[in-house]
């Protein structure tokens, strides 16, 4: 197969698909209680230098008390796929977690702004870069979740952001057409929030799943974040429901509100008043330093961070506005 031609980006994993079969055929499928607390998870699976992964999409889902907790461990000098990322990128910045990116979408928080803090990491020099679109980084989970080394797609061709990517275009060799090859993505380790899982691993997810499937597929080692834990004869009595298969998991913890201040579709609306909070701050490095400690370094977990912003008083009215907004909430 011809290569015409190649982008000058760094690839950040191998996507030699024998390499990850052979680390995924050392993985127990074996019914294990996998709970333990995010603390000992991020501890065990979570290490300087690997390559790390975040589910959920946008603010949706996200699991922001697992990157609380990785910048709290001052975990370091790792790659992270830039996906559809917003919130846990304003965090993982605030710790400096990354030194090298995969581009998608960073930087921004919707309609909420700019992350300043964030886009000054970005622009320190500090980080290496390597351009992609949302659908590339998508296209790349799904050929490591295929097992195979690149799948081609349409997208890219001719722009910046293919010159600024580590994919090739390639001739097919059935028509002669071109292609760009999009190489296959294992992260080292994912995170991902959902909505109930049980002891083993098996989850639930009630919104939106983006490449959740396919991350929770490709990555060689998976933190599940859950809102509540749920027996395994929950999960039997209707196996159609269960999305994320237990033999991809390797932790489960149970995180009540694991996405706060971001929304968790059916459970809770999102913070937009700290999330403010957060963009305004963060302005001011003194003032961003202060912010961090109180809210991350001299906290012990995620339940003492939702504490100092209202406690289950919040809680329950963020929970109110989100019933109200899906449409199951009691309008009298």
């Amino acid at each position: 197969m011809d290569v015409i031609d190649e982008g000058v980006g760094r690839l950040f994993t191998d996507p030699d698909a024998d390499n990850a079969r052979a680390h995924f055929k050392t993985k127990s499928r074996a019914l294990t209680n996998k709970l333990m607390s995010l603390k000992d998870a991020v501890a065990k699976y979570v290490h300087d230098g690997e390559y790390l992964a975040i589910g959920g999409f946008g603010a949706n889902r996200t699991p922001i008390a697992a990157c609380h907790e990785i910048v709290r461990q001052k975990k370091k000098n790792m790659a992270f796929a830039g996906h559809t990322s917003t919130h846990d990128f304003q965090v993982l910045c605030a710790g400096k977690v990354f030194n090298k990116l995969d581009i998608a979408y960073i930087v921004g928080l919707e309609a909420r702004g700019l992350s300043s803090n964030a886009r000054k990491y970005m622009q320190s020099g500090e980080v290496e870069v390597s351009e992609w679109t949302n659908y590339c980084l998508s296209a790349r989970l799904k050929a490591a979740a295929m097992g195979i080394s690149f799948v081609p797609i349409r997208n890219v061709m001719g722009t910046d952001t293919f010159k600024f990517s580590g994919a090739k275009i390639i001739e097919c060799p059935f028509t002669g057409q071109k292609y760009a090859a999009m190489p296959a993505l294992w992260p080292d380790v994912s995170v991902i929030h959902v909505h109930e899982a049980d002891m083993y691993g098996n989850c639930r997810i009630r919104d939106i799943t983006v490449s959740d499937l396919d991350l929770a597929k490709a990555s060689k080692h998976l933190i599940i974040t859950c809102e509540r834990l749920i027996p395994n004869e929950e999960i039997r009595r209707e196996p159609t429901l269960t999305l994320i298969p237990f033999f991809c998991v390797d932790a489960v913890c149970e995180v009540p509100y694991g996405a706060y201040p971001g929304v968790m579709a059916y459970e809770y609306f999102s913070d937009e008043e700290h999330i403010r909070e957060w963009l305004t701050v963060e302005k001011d490095p003194e003032a961003f330093k202060e912010f961090l400690d109180k809210n991350i370094y001299n906290v012990e977990s995620h339940f003492d961070y939702i504490r100092l912003h209202g406690g289950m008083e919040k809680m329950l009215a963020l929970r109110d506005k989100e019933l109200m907004t899906t449409g199951n909430g009691n309008n009298g």
